[in-house]
């Protein structure tokens, strides 16, 4: 009789956690998110935005009003993107489960995106876990890879990501809803894949001698093998952000009385474009209103004149309302809500990276015709065609494989970045010192330039033991100073 009891109280038990678990499903609540809408929050968060930080920090242009903002480089700590990450695996989840194979265009993309992500974060703050991430409750405190050890990361997810496009491209298999940016053209993801490892074995440059990146070879397979490695052949194949009157451009006609004087040029970009006559100039500045009332004219490249970074605060302020400094141009940032698109991943920039490859000595190819390339492109996205004279000037004309001609190469590549690819300007000085920048009591930080940013407080919360003896392995006191080398640039 006992044994019968206890029988029937065990099933009601089951039966109440079966009950309870089916009363528990919230039938409103989605279980599941189709891998184009995950695809398409991924995507807009790469597009980094223009007329910000980045593009202070990179010295194009000045804040002016210190109750908004300054130009100072007290940096702290860096926005990592691992729930971006999450989403990223999520998409690739979703899109097997309704039934797509193994090697699909959500997952060809993820492996971009993934070494998208990781290599904008370890230039930001150095070593990163790889093996252990994004494995949720798996490993809650995953250990940290060497920054050596993220890039072999980074480099094999790009040329998987290659191949698979390559295979997804010839077998047809080219659904890939979601996509902001190239409307499921995959033939135009594999050359952003392409242009993107460019760029990243350019950041490896002082590394180009390591026997386990290979960074000299694989740039030359690339370059030696557009079949395999396609890249970008225009403009217009860039990997760009197109604004609207929704998501409106940074700069417009709602924010021109807010931004429209409280931000001048900077002289580190003003002074590039001045000595060398360059067209670029007109169309993104305005004269100073002082040179004007001396008598200069509007198409004068004296009349234009940038502060620099490192002024300090209260004299660039008054300097500005005595009309000494350049704004940026009214009429192109201010007179519609759609502006100019935003570039992530741009040809000019391949192009630079390309000719600078080639003027180091890893691969063989004309440096000159791909400089000018670069230079082209960029006057075609600002809306300038003839390019002749401005090429056949002494300052602009090639100088060869040599110290020169890599110079030229790196200002016309900083000048190109101006207000898109995030902190790629910044990254490219930091790594090779070109263009100067200009410090002073205005830039904070002692007058240094820092080479990172720290990691965030939440990694010190919830990752405590990692995170610190990473920082042990890459500094030798262990702190989490900006002003330190990373490990590509020692």
């Amino acid at each position: 009789m006992k044994k019968y009891i206890l029988s029937l109280f065990l099933l009601g038990s089951l039966a109440s956690c079966s009950d309870y678990e089916l009363l528990e499903k919230n039938p409103n609540l989605a279980t599941s998110v189709p891998s184009e809408l995950v695809l398409r929050t991924v995507l807009s968060n790469m597009n980094e935005g223009a007329w910000n930080t980045p593009m202070r920090n990179a010295q194009f242009y000045c804040s002016n009003y210190n109750y908004y903002d300054n130009n100072e480089y007290n940096w702290s700590a860096a926005s990592l993107q691992f729930t971006l990450l999450k989403n990223v695996v999520k998409m690739e989840e979703e899109a097997k489960r309704s039934g797509a194979k193994d090697i699909n265009p959500y997952s060809a993309l993820g492996k971009f995106l993934r070494a998208y992500f990781y290599t904008k974060m370890t230039l930001n703050v150095g070593d990163l876990p790889v093996k252990d991430a994004l494995k949720g409750l798996t490993v809650d405190q995953p250990k940290y890879d060497t920054q050596k050890d993220v890039f072999v990361q980074v480099l094999k997810w790009l040329d998987e990501s290659n191949s698979d496009f390559a295979q997804l491209i010839v077998n047809g298999d080219k659904t890939l809803a979601g996509d902001i940016y190239f409307n499921g053209d995959l033939s135009k993801w594999q050359k952003a894949v392409n242009s993107l490892k460019l760029r990243v074995l350019i950041h490896l440059s002082k590394k180009a001698d390591d026997t386990d990146l290979k960074v000299k070879q694989e740039f030359a397979n690339i370059i030696s093998n557009p079949t395999k490695y396609p890249l970008m052949t225009s403009v217009s194949e860039s990997l760009q952000y197109s604004w609207s009157a929704i998501n409106k451009y940074p700069r417009n006609p709602d924010n021109f009385g807010n931004n429209a004087t409280r931000e001048n040029m900077a002289k580190t970009y003003i002074d590039l474009l001045k000595v060398n006559h360059d067209p670029r100039l007109f169309v993104v500045a305005e004269p100073a209103e002082a040179k004007i009332k001396a008598g200069l004219s509007a198409t004068d490249f004296n009349a234009y004149e940038g502060a620099s970074s490192g002024e300090d605060l209260a004299d660039m302020s008054t300097k500005v309302l005595k009309g000494e400094y350049s704004f940026q141009s009214r009429k192109r940032y201010y007179s519609s809500y759609t502006g100019e698109n935003t570039f992530i991943i741009s040809y000019p920039e391949m192009c630079f990276n390309i000719a600078e490859g080639i003027n180091r000595g890893w691969a063989t190819g004309n440096a000159q015709d791909w400089y000018e390339k670069g230079i082209k492109g960029s006057m075609e996205f600002y809306g300038i065609s003839n390019t002749t004279d401005y090429l056949a000037q002494a300052t602009v004309q090639y100088k060869g494989n040599n110290t020169q001609g890599l110079t030229q190469i790196l200002n016309q590549k900083y000048v190109a970045f101006f207000q898109n690819s995030g902190y790629e300007a910044f990254f490219n000085q930091r790594r090779t010192g070109i263009p100067t920048f200009l410090i002073g009591p205005g830039t904070g930080n002692s007058t240094r330039i820092p080479k990172r940013f720290q990691y965030p407080q939440s990694e010190f919360t919830t990752n405590k033991t990692n995170v610190e003896e990473a920082l042990k392995r890459q500094f030798t006191d262990g702190k989490d100073d900006i002003n330190y080398d990373l490990w590509l640039l020692k």
